[in-house]
Order: C-alpha cells, then sequence, then structure tokens
C-alpha cells in the first residue's frame, strides 16, 4: 500500500541479505498515480518482495488508484477507512488486506496518524502461485484471523531480522497466498447482497441515534441474527464495533475544530456519557480526546 518517490524494481534473485533503507529514515512516498501519500520509516528489499514500514499523516486522503503489483497491508496503529468496489472497508491494529494487481481502491486517513506494514510482491510470485491453481485474482480483508497473524510473524522478522529472515518471509508469504485463495474457495457464493448495503447506508446516516439490532435488521429485511454473521464476514467486525467507530471519527472533527467541551462532543456523536467516550476514543486511538485535541492543535 506504501511506495517510495522512486521505486526500485524488484530484486528478482535469491538473496540472503537485505536490502534495507538506512534505519529510521524518512522518505517522502507516492503513489504512482496519486499525491503524497505518507513516509517511510523503514524499508526493505529482496526476491521481489518490498517491505515498508510506513506511516500515513492525519487528514490524508488518497484518490482511487490501483497498483501494478499484488499488495498485503496490515494496520498497526491509527484508523484508516477505504473505498474498494463501492464498499467501505475500515482498518485499525491487525487488520488486513490482499490486493491484486490493477484493483482500485481509495484511502481516508480521517483524524490521527495511522501507521501500516506493507509487502507489495513482484508479479512472477503471482504467476508462480497460479501453476497450482491458487486464485489470486480476488481482494481480501481480514481482522484477526489467520492473515492477521501471518502478516504480523512476517512484520517480526522484518523488525528483527537474522540470516534466515528473507527465506522465513518468502515460506511466510506463500502461506499468505494459500490462505487468499483458500478464502476466496469458501467464499465463493457468499458476496454481500444489496440488503447489507442498506443496512450500511443506515449506520453511516444514524450513528448517533440509539438502533437495536432488530431495527436494522428490519430496515434490510433479513433475521437479525443472519444479518449480524453477515456483517462480522464482509466488515471484519461488528455492528457495535462499526457504529463505535463511526462515533469516534465525528468526535475527532469536532475536537479539531471547535471549543465544545468534551461532554457536548460525547452526546452529540451518541455516546452515553463522557467516561464512555474517552474509554472508547481512548482504545481505538491510543490517546485521549484531550491529547488528541492537543496534539491535533
Amino acid at each position: 500500500m506504501l511506495r517510495s518517490k522512486a521505486p526500485v524494481p524488484p530484486v528478482m534473485r535469491e538473496s540472503a541479505d537485505f536490502q534495507q533503507s538506512e534505519e529510521g529514515t524518512l522518505m517522502e512516498l507516492r503513489f504512482e498515480d496519486g499525491p503524497f501519500c505518507g513516509r517511510v520509516i523503514k524499508s526493505r528489499e529482496f526476491a521481489g518482495l518490498q517491505l515498508v514500514d510506513g506511516v500515513y499523516p492525519a487528514t490524508t486522503k488518497v484518490p482511487k488508484h490501483s497498483h501494478r503489483h499484488a499488495v498485503f497491508c496490515v494496520g498497526l496503529t491509527g484508523l484508516c477507512s477505504e473505498t474498494f468496489a463501492g464498499r467501505l472497508r475500515q482498518y485499525r491494529r491487525g487488520t488486513v488486506e490482499f490486493l491484486p494487481p490493477e484493483q482500485s481502491h481509495a484511502l481516508d486517513f480521517p483524524f490521527a496518524d495511522t501507521r501500516a506494514f506493507s509487502m507489495q510482491i513482484d508479479n512472477s510470485w503471482i504467476e508462480r502461485a497460479r501453476e497450482f491453481s491458487s486464485r489470486l485474482d480476488h481482494s481480501v480483508y481480514d481482522h484477526g484471523g489467520l492473515l492477521s497473524g501471518l502478516m504480523m510473524k512476517i512484520y517480526d522478522e522484518f523488525s528483527h531480522p537474522d540470516c534466515a529472515s528473507p527465506l522465513a518471509i518468502q515460506g511466510l508469504a506463500m502461506e499468505m497466498f494459500a490462505a487468499v485463495s483458500r478464502r476466496h474457495s469458501r467464499s465463493i457464493g457468499r458476496q454481500p447482497q444489496r440488503w447489507l448495503a442498506r443496512s450500511v447506508e443506515l449506520l453511516r446516516e444514524s450513528f448517533t441515534a440509539h438502533l437495536t439490532l432488530t431495527q436494522i435488521a428490519s430496515v434490510a429485511g433479513v433475521h437479525p441474527v443472519y444479518l449480524a454473521r453477515e456483517f462480522r464476514r464482509v466488515h471484519g467486525c461488528t455492528i457495535g464495533e462499526y457504529i463505535r467507530r463511526l462515533r469516534v471519527e465525528r468526535a475527532g472533527r469536532q475536537l479539531r475544530s471547535s471549543d465544545e467541551s468534551l461532554a457536548t462532543i460525547a452526546a452529540t456523536a451518541g455516546f452515553s456519557d463522557q467516561s464512555h467516550f474517552s474509554r472508547t476514543f481512548k482504545r481505538l486511538m491510543g490517546m485521549t480526546p484531550t491529547q488528541y485535541r492537543r496534539k491535533a492543535r
């Protein structure tokens, strides 16, 4: 998901050593077809893999674009909203995405710096996987599952490398390809329906209200249990978690742009009280509302 301003062609040979940027060096990142996006903390490149630990500044918006190579990305801190195939997907720590080559998406980092670890994969890896009938032409979005665990293992090898790390990372990358392919096989015939889009639209319009699962299911026209299960499958979180993120986004905008009290902001965002608001905000953002307001200004 992150790319350097002057991309270096992938190294196509097997190598026992990482090619890496200077530790701690911050380099401007750009998409080939997009504007300024973020900065690199550290990057390594070998055997057709480009690994980047980077930060997207708060309020960054990346317009619709695509990548020439497949990308895995996992959230480390902060919050990101992605528009993909007409759907909104939200990312936080532990959320993983697989984006195949040439598939378009747009990104929004609404009100906090967001740190992410990405692995760009040369197309030769895709061709090699297809020799074994692997299906890698669809995007995958997951939170806290197998892909998240594998990606964090790669991040650990990336962060604390030794002479065996290149081999370990390549093996883990192949495991991730297998997981993506199996995920596709299980999801055939289980694509999200229009009723799910209606439920998301209702949540985004009325997240400050205290909606019940039964009310949302009634608008969608499905059973509440089925709604809850399919919503989590498609969006990677419960309906309650989704609503809390929308409320925190709303509160973050108010903290940046107004001098309203925390109690007022909590009430207008839909929280039951200031204490509940502060606890939820800190859990999702890693800082209290007061700390966020001070930092934003």
